[in-house]
C-alpha cells in the first residue's frame, strides 16, 4: 500500500498542495492502479505477439496559420498579462 507518507513526498515533489482528505484519497487511489499493474504482469503472455500498427509514417498536415483571437479578448482572460505575455507565479528560484 502506498503510504501517506508517500503522497505527501510526491505532492511535495509536484508542488501541489493537498488537504488530509486528498492524501489519504489519494494513497488509496494510487494503491488501486499498483494492485491493477501487479495483477497485469501476473497474466501469461508466452507465444503472444505484441501488437504494432503497421503505420508506415506518421501522417501529416501543413501547418498553416489560422484565425486567432484579438489580443483584448486574450488579455480579458489573463489573470495577470504584462508587455504582451502572461504573468504566471515563480516556480523556480534564481539562487
Amino acid at each position: 500500500m502506498i503510504d501517506r507518507e508517500t503522497v505527501i513526498k510526491v505532492a511535495e515533489l509536484a508542488k501541489l498542495e493537498l488537504t488530509e482528505e486528498e492524501v489519504e484519497l489519494f494513497a488509496r487511489q494510487l494503491t488501486a492502479i499498483l494492485d491493477f499493474v501487479n495483477k497485469m504482469n501476473e497474466v501469461d503472455t508466452e507465444g503472444v505477439d505484441p501488437f504494432v500498427p503497421e503505420v508506415e509514417e506518421t501522417p501529416m498536415r501543413e501547418d498553416e496559420p489560422g484565425p486567432t483571437l484579438a489580443r483584448e479578448e486574450v488579455e480579458k482572460n489573463a489573470p495577470e498579462f504584462e508587455n504582451g505575455y502572461f504573468v504566471v507565479p515563480r516556480i523556480f528560484s534564481t539562487e
